[in-house]
């Protein structure tokens, strides 16, 4: 292993800087650049992720902390790392559990307390999708037809990292400087001189895979062998759609091209070992008995 610094989009890697009770200073900072004044957070309390990760492929391909602020709110910390379909139901869904376990017996006045889902991506957004392809930060509440927003408790903030090109001389905020690390913390040798501030200081000194213990540095090579077992898989199965369509030209050779993909994409799937016929058909849009036969194969 040549990186010094750990891969944030492992789910050790994630864990390890953002789940431990000893790092919470770094979820703090990084979610503070996020929120509106009136929702900085001081202090973070985790709570169980009773409901995250329901499916084999959930657990794999999203990590998510569960936290709550001193003053109430309730957040819910994804980190995605592949493009599943419904990721956006998926995003609803799970907001719904904090607003749920505010339910109070006998007399109430149904007052809630704010929800937000911070959902950190490691792909960006399709063209169908909306406006603002090429932003970084997606920030998303419940609004009428006047635009104007309708419940201020319940936002949904996507970070399509892939978008967030800054070098280190362009870093400004801290926002800045947090995305530049979750994109490039495994690629440095050393602590940038633009990132003087304690957090990054303590993030370094955590993410120092040097100072792991043997199975620490273990369950890491697991992790990012996943990490990047998944993201090959994913990339071979878009390039080789893309370059299928261009062959057909037409419609139908595009349609051909993504079919083919998403067969090389349930292949790999099934070569990982680890999911059911069920869940690849889930990520891969292919019919379920589509995926016995390619696994008969």
């Amino acid at each position: 292993m040549t990186e010094k610094y750990i891969n944030l989009f492992t789910d050790f890697g994630f864990k390890k800087i953002f789940g431990e009770e000893a790092n919470k200073a770094h979820l703090i900072s990084f979610l503070n650049t996020l929120l509106p004044e009136h929702h900085q957070i001081q202090t973070l309390q985790f709570s169980q992720n009773e409901h995250q990760g329901g499916t084999a492929l959930d657990r794999k391909a999203i990590f998510d902390i569960n936290c709550t602020s001193s003053t109430g709110e309730f957040f819910i910390v994804e980190l995605q790392k592949a493009k599943q379909n419904f990721f956006k139901d998926r995003s609803v869904f799970y907001a719904t559990f904090p607003i749920q376990q505010q339910a109070q017996r006998g007399d109430w006045n149904f007052k809630l307390s704010a929800v937000y889902t911070i959902g950190i991506l490691d792909f960006v957004f399709d063209e169908h999708d909306g406006h603002g392809i090429n932003d970084v930060v997606h920030h998303v509440q419940l609004k009428n037809q006047h635009h104007q927003v309708f419940y201020d408790k319940l936002t949904f903030i996507y970070l399509t990292l892939p978008n967030f090109t800054k070098t280190e001389d362009q870093l400004e905020t801290l926002q800045d400087k947090w995305f530049y690390v979750f994109r490039h913390l495994h690629e440095l040798d050393q602590i940038p001189a633009r990132l003087p501030e304690a957090v990054f200081l303590s993030l370094f000194e955590k993410a120092s895979i040097a100072r792991f213990q043997p199975e620490e540095r273990q369950a890491y090579e697991s992790s990012l062998k996943y990490y990047r077992d998944l993201k090959n898989v994913i990339d071979t199965a878009r390039d080789e759609g893309r370059e299928e369509g261009r062959e057909e030209g037409l419609e139908a050779g595009m349609q051909i091209g993504l079919n083919k993909a998403k067969q090389e994409t349930a292949l790999n799937l099934i070569a990982l070992g680890t999911l059911t016929d069920e869940q690849i058909a889930l990520a891969t849009g292919l019919e379920q008995s589509v995926v016995q036969v390619l696994r008969q194969s």
